[in-house]
């Protein structure tokens, strides 16, 4: 059998709080030649970590992982719940979806409690942009559809503009506000036609694949975006991390031997946070990653702005669909009152 289980229960009033369990690992003291321990300089020895399992192999994390994805949707199978879990990443599910930011537990806390995080509200800003991004790929993925049929269909001698005019001569609105708001839905289709030098359904089916064109690229390129942002906060993060708590562990490689159990168990938590943040920046240098945080938050700020001028354009987007929908709307409804005139015909 492999892996581990671990189970602590607390029976107290106040909502569970987060445990860090350190299972696979030991602290070992460096040597000298003589086989003796090598002082620090700080009134301590020199020493390092070394992994008593294999518990810290990637691999093995990936098995883990996907074998916990397999139980929960076991058992949400099993509960009769259509939710379904990946331990994966959209990006290797192929999901062209903007992963949110873990929240960690301070975070997660507060928010149960109604108190609104800077973590909470980048994941409900990401949430708001994944279903813009849903509508718009829907909206014009069935405008597109449509356009390429009608595109095939034989076509009338009459432009889209005489058969539009046509039409809402056809189906006047009676009350005021219905003319007023079929008067403006018209300029915006009319404003878009003209720009667009839209005159057949062939030219209409053009614009409407350059849309759809556009509207995948600019996705990729916000994806992308949000991805490299996620990664280059998380950086910026542990840099903060660690600038906060160095002083607790350089206050701490300053005391006296006497003195450093109680310090360290009266700071334990930050000397921790502390040891993430290292372990973290560390692992980046292995990686060959340079630690630059002046150039992270150079290339974050950057990236924000190019994203949201992208978001800026995807939005704008929605008036142009917003006009095709109307044209859509107008010869679907002719194609009906058609079918019904011919059926009434055929009656008689």
């Amino acid at each position: 059998m492999q892996g581990f289980f671990y189970i602590r229960y607390i029976k107290s009033d106040r909502p569970p709080s987060w445990r860090s369990v350190n299972l696979s690992c030991r602290k070992v003291y460096d040597l000298d030649s003589q086989g003796q321990r090598i002082p620090d300089g700080k009134g301590g020895w020199k020493n390092h970590r070394e992994d008593t399992t294999d518990w810290n192999r990637r691999e093995n994390a990936e098995k883990w992982r996907a074998a916990w994805a397999a139980y929960t949707n076991r058992a949400l199978e099993a509960a009769g719940r259509p939710e379904r879990i990946d331990h994966r990443s959209y990006k290797r599910q192929g999901v062209n979806k903007i992963p949110t930011v873990h929240m960690g537990p301070a975070a997660s806390q507060m928010e149960r409690r109604g108190i609104a995080t800077e973590k909470g509200n980048i994941n409900r800003e990401i949430a708001a942009d994944n279903k813009l991004l849903k509508e718009i790929k829907a909206r014009i993925t069935r405008l597109y559809n449509w356009c390429k049929e009608q595109s095939t269909q034989p076509q009338a001698r009459e432009s889209i503009m005489d058969f539009l005019f046509q039409a809402r001569q056809d189906t006047a609105p009676t009350s005021q506000y219905a003319k007023v708001r079929a008067l403006k839905a018209d300029a915006n289709l009319f404003n878009f036609l003209m720009e667009n030098g839209i005159s057949s359904m062939e030219q209409l089916y053009e614009k409407v694949s350059a849309m759809n064109s556009g509207y995948y690229d600019l996705r990729g390129k916000i994806v992308k975006a949000e991805r490299r942002l996620s990664v280059l906060n998380e950086r910026l993060e542990m840099w903060t991390q660690y600038q906060k708590y160095k002083p607790v562990r350089q206050k701490l490689d300053k005391i006296a031997p006497a003195k450093r159990e109680q310090f360290e168990q009266r700071h334990s938590a930050d000397l921790a946070l502390f040891d993430a943040a290292v372990r973290y920046l560390d692992t980046l240098k292995a990686s060959g990653e340079a630690i630059t945080p002046k150039a992270w938050r150079a290339e974050a700020q950057k990236l924000t702005s190019e994203k949201d001028a992208d978001y800026l354009t995807m939005r704008a987007m929605r008036e142009d669909i917003k006009a095709v929908e109307t044209l859509k709307k107008t010869a679907d409804r002719l194609a009906r009152e058609g079918q019904t005139q011919r059926r009434d015909e055929h009656d008689r």
